[in-house]
């Protein structure tokens, strides 16, 4: 899979070497089942025509850049693990576009011509409520008609759990009320963080987030090892309940199973993590 960031710049050097494609469109935050399910339906139309799986994602976050930085964004994960995961989905190209004010003010008509149809998609894939352009105003009813019908268009409806729709700020929500339990079912996996461990502080690694403070049931990885063990988590600082052994040190993931209780006890010394000490 092939990684190519875009901005202003050096979109029409992109442009140039475009190939047709099919591109799902969308943020991609957590990559859980109802992004899972565009992609899917964006591969499956792929291969019928006989061209490429294009995923278009932007970055940073709309919503921090059009707050002026006021919002901040809970990713969910970094960049690298979405790269990671869409490869493993079958893409052939991850297209990473820069988002600005500029790119914001983009009309629906101005970014369907560059960013879709001079990129050589001929067919367009996104979520039931994928909007763009300018406040948002374009819509996957409208896209066809922006590409002066150039390109098709399929719309993927909700994907739901218990009758909610999942979506990454339904997965915030989750960690932000501690309920990691409840993760796979929309992610498909339990919620996984990674980070460094010097055998004082637990340093994570930027675009994740921990869940809210407690004590909770977790596997800690380092390369082909893993142990079960319970952390204790206090605003944005962690530490094991018990000492870790001295092979897991250095660079460790994560995996969040379930909340034991909602409060760490106060008694221990609760580790910093990046650079905050409590």
């Amino acid at each position: 899979m092939e990684t190519i960031y875009i901005n202003h710049d050096n979109l029409a050097d992109w442009q140039g070497k475009a190939n047709a494609c099919v591109m799902a469109l969308g943020f991609f935050d957590g990559l859980h089942y109802g992004h899972r399910e565009v992609i899917k339906t964006a591969l499956r139309i792929a291969k019928e025509k006989g061209v490429q799986l294009a995923v278009m994602s932007f970055f940073p976050h709309p919503k921090s850049v059009l707050s002026n930085g006021e919002k901040q964004v809970d990713y969910l994960i970094p960049l690298s693990v979405k790269e990671k995961i869409l490869r493993g989905l079958g893409v052939n190209t991850f297209y990473i576009v820069e988002f600005t004010r500029e790119f914001a003010a983009l009309s629906p008509e101005h970014y369907v011509k560059d960013y879709l149809v001079n990129l050589g998609v001929i067919h367009a894939v996104a979520g039931f409520d994928f909007t763009y352009g300018s406040r948002g105003i374009g819509n996957l009813e409208r896209l066809m008609i922006d590409s002066g019908g150039i390109i098709d268009v399929t719309k993927v409806e909700k994907v739901a759990c218990r009758g909610e729709k999942i979506s990454s700020t339904s997965i915030r929500e989750r960690l932000a009320a501690g309920n990691v339990e409840e993760l796979p079912d929309f992610l498909g996996c339990c919620y996984e963080v990674e980070g460094m461990w010097d055998g004082q502080t637990f340093k994570l690694n930027p675009y994740y987030t921990l869940p809210a403070p407690g004590k909770y049931a977790v596997s800690i990885n380092i390369g082909n090892l893993s142990m079960l063990t319970e952390v204790n988590v206090v605003e944005k600082s962690l530490k094991p309940v018990t000492e870790l052994p001295l092979y897991m040190f250095g660079r460790l993931s994560i995996v969040w199973h379930q909340r034991i209780s909602e409060e760490a006890p106060s008694s221990r010394p609760i580790l910093k993590v990046g650079g905050l000490s409590l």
